[in-house]
């Protein structure tokens, strides 16, 4: 709503030829509804989906919870504690994240492409595919960049539950560690830990960096056409 207005009040209300002020307040008045709307609407779906997921979080903690305590000895074993407390915790709120705020975002952001793509039809086709044809182009160098750079986030998420998980053993057996001077051991374990997830981070900074320049690239051709 809020681009379309912007035809009438320069073509129109700003004319250098046959002003028509007159048009101005109502105009106004458009703008002003579509963001009461636009305002009622976001407020009512952060509010539906904040408490909903925070519901859906609590509710995937027990259950993941109450799986891992019934399984055997020898998993707990395999896996440290600390990795335990970031599953339960922390990637539980990814899951809440992906379904929740994530799947409701694609959903509007197909249904504005769709219907922004058939306007800009409706008003020029000649111009509308030369436009996508470009955002074909950065469509692929993204697709490219997020083969590159989904295993990088995959691998923080690794490292950061290691030594999350390191973290904490070591700061709930304190008395062991300190009973054999083993103090200066898990700080460079630790500092190692810290080192790799750093260099993961930047990592993904370059390639993020990179995506940017890119997206900057295809802005500049975009902008003449």
């Amino acid at each position: 709503m809020l681009p379309v207005t912007s035809r009438p009040l320069l073509d129109t209300v700003l004319s250098p030829t046959h002003p028509r002020p007159d048009l101005l307040p109502r105009i106004i008045a458009l703008v002003f509804s579509a963001m009461i709307v636009q305002a009622i609407t976001s407020f009512s779906l952060t509010q539906l989906l904040s408490k909903a997921g925070q519901r859906l979080i609590a509710e995937m903690r027990c259950q993941v919870q109450r799986h891992v305590g019934l399984l055997s000895v020898s998993y707990y074993d395999e896996n440290r504690s600390g990795t335990l407390v970031a599953r339960i915790m922390t990637d539980v709120e990814g899951i809440r994240n992906l379904v929740g705020t994530g799947l409701v975002e694609f959903i509007g952001g197909l249904l504005t492409a769709v219907l922004s793509f058939l306007f800009l039809l409706h008003l020029s086709v000649t111009v509308t595919l030369t436009v996508f044809s470009v955002l074909g182009v950065f469509i692929f160098v993204l697709q490219y960049s997020f083969r590159v750079i989904r295993p990088i986030f995959r691998e923080r998420a690794k490292i950061n539950a290691e030594v999350t998980g390191r973290l904490t053993e070591s700061l709930g057996g304190v008395r062991v560690i300190k009973g054999y001077h083993a103090e200066e051991r898990e700080a460079a374990v630790f500092g190692g830990g810290v080192d790799r997830l750093l260099a993961n981070i930047m990592k993904s900074l370059t390639m993020t960096s990179g995506l940017s320049a890119a997206s900057t690239t295809v802005l500049g051709w975009y902008l003449p056409l």
